[in-house]
Formats: structure tokens, C-alpha cells, sequence
């Protein structure tokens, strides 16, 4: 059973892949060539699932850290004897830049060694089991390192070391221990084919040196030239923009959610699913969030990749799908690992994702909300993404109305989920002001009709007398954070009372003792239990902030982001009986909401100050 914490792990990526690093070395999570692709080192579900280690023999303490505004990987690691560091990277294409980050990768892990003091005796074990573990690759030594064939992959590792092949009943690994000196300089790649194609070169040690040093600099280059945040907790949004970007896959521009699978929602549980998919509702909410922290320069790219992703979809009144793979797919029908115990026990260990499906009508106003956040980046879009982009508010417009399984994509029986309508009311409110832009004049009339509509329903439903608060859906007394929403996307001004009431009655009623907030308490369908959601306390941060209580907001704010790891890294959920990280990590939208949060409290505060101290209630009003 895999038990590392997940606040252990360190994220790398190439904008096309991710890596997971634990605090002591070890690569426990890899996916070549994608996101989505099976796992080559899936140790973090499971001791049988491979990994790459590089460590201290005997005992040692560690610390790490980004290095610069990057996602390269320093970890230092000390003994009795000395101190070594170890940088990681999965390098970035030579010489890309700015918005082509993520270009002309090699499909390469590099790890390089550097003695700093005194003698460091290392272990350095090679496990690769490509195909989430189900493959024990043939290794073989070569000239500059070895081979391991298997399956689908072909995997060169060069290596300056020599490493010793174990041929067990269980498979193939390599070992090997050295011992580091002060000055010395040992540099590892890891590179990656299809079975079937030319094998991958082994790389020399001025290569590694130098192409470390070109990812650096591609990743501080992006930083320098995108993130202008100024702020409170400046660092953190800034790093969240970054780990957004890490999230995003360069050749369509889509976003995952998280790069893992199977981490689950609380340990030993079953709530385990597969997070590396597109969410439309995720990656535009990530869009906004690098508008805040960076630069969302894939916004076009990204509203082009839907529109052919759900090309056809649309036409004929089909809904759109909420859900995609990161090329694109539409099918991601799910399946069960049987062979992998899970995180913590956590089984079963997923891939795919059986909501890709469901029917959630809120993804509209994700999407246009999104749209309307960044309407310069239409300008250059090809027709058919305006079309799609209209066609989603007609949608939004005629299906409002019907049922769907809701923003937390529940398993149980359709339902007049309050978000839903919230977010249909956002889709034409925005549409109504991107129809220049959309060349869609002669749909607002339409539209506008529609947006009466949902907000007298939404107003006459949504709010429930007994709750004292907007609830989770028509006639239910059961409080969701979700309908924080309601003052954060302007249908209500955020000092509305009834506004207000929901705020009160959500951080009274629907957060544990430690002021986190749970999505919802009601029962949706699904057995066991599930942590607080650090996204929903960013959300509730926010609506404070808007409802000019900045003080309060300050603090539910610093209290969610304390729950980020030492590298800024930020979980899904927090254990309900411990500070435990749990979920599928790093999770987007946690960073998503923390940018948010940050942003609106900082306006809050700059608008307070200039009213002379005076809370200021901000936000829209339905139309």
C-alpha cells in the first residue's frame, strides 16, 4: 500500500506531461507522452506501479523549492557527512519561449546531481513498469545507459552511473550507489518512444546541463513576460498562475483539472476519479484565473479546441458535452484498475471518467462567462468558434429549464439544481454582451427574454424561507457552496440581505470547525465521505470580500491558502479529522479559486480605502 502524503509531492511539466516528486526523491507518478497517457512510474497508486529514485543511503533531511519563477525542482538532501542537490525537470523544447511554451518537447525527465558538501553516499533505483504496471520492460545496457522495452514504450535512460539490471521474477529494474563529492556534477535523462518508432538518443552530460538551464530560463522568461499581478499574497497567486499554465496542454490548448487519477476524496475511500480531461467548466474558470495572475494567451486556442471538439453537437439542439479529452476525444468511458490498490487503499484506482456523459446545463455559463472575460481573444477566431459560442447560449437559453446532475456532477436522479440556472442566467447575460462580437445581434432578443426568465425563477425557487438562504436546488432546505456564486458572477449585488443570509448561513452551517467549507452535506448517491473543499473557501473569501467584510474575507482566505504545501502547491480537499491534503493533485481548481479570492480582496480593500474606510458592497444585479 502507497501511503506518501500527497503534501510530499512536487509537480513537473512540459505543457504536454506531468511528473510527480516526493520530498525524498522519488518519481512516483510520470505519463508519457500526455496527461492522460498510462502511467511509467505509477508508485503513487501502488508499490508495484514503478518509479525513478535518487537518494541518500541512511538517514536525511531534505528541503526544496522551485527554482526562480519556474518549474524546475531543486531538493536539497543532507547527511551526517554532506549535502547534495537534486534538479528536476521535465525540459521544455530548446529556446521556446513565451506563448510556445510546451512546443518541440523531447518527451524528456532530466535529473541532475550536484555534490555541494562534504561525501554523499546515493541509491539510485530505476523500477520503470510501464502501462500503470502491468508492464515488466526488458533492460538492456547500452552505450551511455540502458533500455527498457515494453509495451506500448521505449525508454532510454542515459545515465553516468553504471547501473547494475536485476532480472526478478516480477520484471527488470536497475541500481546502482555512488558516492557524491563536493563540486561533482551527475546528470540523468529520462527519454520517452512509442514501441515502433526510432529509439530515443542518450543524452551526454553538457546536453542535460544545457538544456536544464534552457527549460529555466523558458519558464522565467514566461513568468517575466506574463505575471504582473500586484497584491496581497503576491507569491502564491503568482505560482498558482504558473501551475495553471503546467496544467495546460500546448498542442490544443486544453486544461486538465489535475494531472493524477485515483487520489481519492477521503483515504480508504471510493470517491477515487480520473482527473486528466478538460472540464469546459474548469479550464474556463482557469482562463479567468490566468487573466487575474498571468496572461491567458491559449484563450482563443482554447475556445478553438472546443468548438471542433463538440463540432456538430450543437446543431439540431444537441447539448454540449462537459467534459473532453485533451485531443479532443469525446469517449471517456471509465474502468476500473483492479490490479492497483490505491492511494491509502483507496480502490478502486480509475481511469476515465463516467461523467463525460452526464448532463450539467452550468457549463454554458462557464464558457461564456469566460468569452465575455476575454473578448480580445475572439477577435482573431475563426467563425465557427463565434458560432459555437452563440449556439451555447441558445442552448442555455431553451434547456435551462430541465433538470441535470449539477456542478458536482452527482450520480444520483436529475435535479433543479440552483447553480445550473445561475450559471444558463450567465450564458445569455454574457452573450447579450459579447452579440457584436459574436454576430449574433439577431439572437439578443431571444436572449434577453430568457434572462428574465431565469432570474424570476431563480428569485421565486432558488431562495428557500426555512434555510433562511438560497439551497442547493428547488424545494430543498440543503445549503451548497455553490450558491456563493450568485453575488461572485453579479446576479445579485453581494450586500443583497438575502445575499447576505446565504453567506451567514454557509459559514455557520456548512463548514467544519476549523471555518472550511464543505461543497454540500446532503446525501448525493455516492457512499463514504469526502474532506472540506478548499475551492469553496476561496469561493466564500470572495463573496465576503464583494459584500465589503474584508476583514473576515482576509482571514478565511489566509486560513485556505495555510493548506498550501511548501512549494505552493494546492490539494482538492482537506482531511475532515486532520490537516491531511487529499484528492487529485495539484488540483486547478483550488488555484482557480485562490486567484480569485486574492484579486477580489484586494479590490475590496482599495475600494474600502478609498471610501474613507467604509464597506463597500459590489456586484451585479440580475436583469
Amino acid at each position: 500500500m502507497t501511503s506518501e502524503p500527497i503534501a510530499n509531492y512536487a509537480l513537473l511539466s512540459d505543457c504536454r506531461s506531468a511528473a510527480l516528486v516526493s520530498t525524498t526523491g522519488s518519481v512516483d507518478w510520470l505519463c508519457f507522452p500526455r496527461f492522460d497517457s498510462p502511467s511509467v512510474f505509477g508508485r503513487l497508486l501502488g508499490e508495484d506501479a514503478g518509479f525513478w529514485s535518487i537518494r541518500p543511503a541512511g538517514a536525511f533531511t531534505s528541503t526544496r523549492r522551485y527554482v526562480g519563477p519556474s518549474m524546475v525542482l531543486e531538493t536539497t538532501h543532507t547527511t551526517a557527512h554532506g549535502s547534495v542537490t537534486v534538479t528536476d525537470a521535465l525540459v521544455l523544447g530548446e529556446g521556446t519561449r513565451d506563448h510556445e511554451l510546451g512546443a518541440s518537447v523531447p518527451g524528456t525527465l532530466l535529473r541532475q546531481v550536484a555534490g555541494v558538501e562534504g561525501d554523499v553516499e546515493l541509491e539510485l533505483a530505476f523500477v520503470p513498469r510501464p502501462e500503470y504496471g502491468l508492464i515488466r520492460p526488458l533492460m538492456h545496457n547500452a552505450d551511455g545507459g540502458l533500455t527498457a522495452r515494453g509495451g506500448a514504450d521505449v525508454l532510454a535512460l542515459s545515465t553516468p552511473v553504471p547501473m547494475a539490471i536485476e532480472v526478478a521474477a516480477d520484471g527488470g529494474s536497475a541500481r546502482a550507489a555512488v558516492t557524491v563529492r563536493a563540486g561533482d556534477v551527475l546528470g540523468f535523462a529520462l527519454a520517452h518512444a512509442n514501441n515502433g518508432a526510432e529509439s530515443p538518443p542518450f543524452w551526454s552530460q553538457q546536453d542535460i546541463a544545457r538544456r536544464l538551464e534552457d527549460t529555466l530560463e523558458g519558464w522565467s522568461s514566461w513568468s517575466r513576460m506574463h505575471q504582473n499581478y500586484e497584491g496581497p499574497w503576491q507569491e502564491l497567486v503568482e505560482s498558482s498562475g504558473r501551475f495553471l499554465q503546467a496544467l495546460t496542454f500546448y498542442p490544443t490548448g486544453a486544461i486538465v483539472a489535475a494531472p493524477t487519477t485515483s487520489l481519492p476524496e477521503v483515504a480508504g475511500g471510493t470517491r477515487n476519479w480520473d482527473y486528466r480531461y478538460t472540464w469546459i467548466r474548469d479550464a474556463s474558470m482557469t482562463l479567468q484565473a490566468l487573466w487575474v495572475a498571468a496572461c491567458p494567451d491559449e484563450a482563443g486556442k482554447f475556445f478553438q479546441f472546443l468548438a471542433a471538439a463538440a463540432a456538430s453537437q450543437q446543431h439540431g439542439g444537441a447539448e454540449l458535452q462537459i467534459m473532453y479529452g485533451i485531443g479532443g476525444e469525446r469517449d471517456l468511458s471509465e474502468r476500473e484498475l483492479d490490479h492497483l490498490p490505491g492511494w491509502c487503499a483507496s480502490a478502486p484506482v480509475r481511469v476515465g471518467n463516467g461523467a463525460w456523459n452526464q448532463r450539467q446545463l452550468d457549463v454554458y455559463g462557464e464558457l461564456l462567462d469566460a468569452a465575455a472575460t476575454l473578448p480580445e481573444y475572439l477577435a482573431d477566431t475563426e467563425p465557427g468558434t463565434l458560432e459555437f459560442l452563440a449556439d451555447a447560449a441558445d442552448t442555455a437559453a431553451s434547456a435551462w429549464y430541465s433538470t441535470d446532475q449539477g456542478i458536482w456532477e452527482v450520480r444520483g436522479e436529475p435535479r433543479h439544481y440552483l447553480h445550473s440556472k445561475l450559471m444558463c442566467w450567465v450564458a445569455v447575460d454574457r452573450a447579450i454582451s459579447l452579440a457584436e462580437v459574436l454576430n449574433a445581434a439577431d439572437r439578443v432578443p431571444r436572449w434577453t427574454e430568457a434572462r428574465a426568465q431565469l432570474a424570476e425563477s431563480i428569485q421565486s425557487n432558488g431562495w428557500n424561507p426555512a434555510a433562511n438562504a438560497y439551497t442547493q436546488a428547488y424545494g430543498s432546505e440543503d445549503l451548497d457552496a455553490s450558491a456563493l456564486m450568485l453575488s461572485i458572477v453579479g446576479f445579485l449585488p453581494a450586500d443583497d440581505p438575502r445575499m447576505l443570509a446565504t453567506i451567514d448561513a454557509i459559514e455557520e452551517r456548512l463548514t467544519d470547525n476549523r471555518g472550511l467549507v464543505y461543497r454540500y452535506l446532503a446525501s448525493d448517491g455516492l457512499s463514504g465521505e469526502e474532506g472540506t473543499f478548499l475551492l469553496c473557501t476561496f469561493w466564500l473569501a470572495h463573496a465576503l470580500a464583494l459584500a465589503g467584510r474584508t476583514s473576515r474575507a482576509r482571514a478565511v482566505f489566509e486560513h485556505a491558502a495555510g493548506f498550501a504545501t511548501d512549494l505552493g502547491l494546492l490539494a482538492e480537499e482537506i482531511a475532515p479529522d486532520s490537516d491531511e491534503l487529499l484528492g487529485n493533485f495539484p488540483q486547478a481548481f483550488s488555484h482557480i479559486g485562490l486567484i480569485n479570492a486574492a484579486w477580489a480582496i484586494r479590490n475590496a480593500e482599495e475600494a474600502e480605502g478609498a471610501a474613507g474606510g467604509h464597506p463597500v458592497g459590489t456586484g451585479g444585479t440580475a436583469t
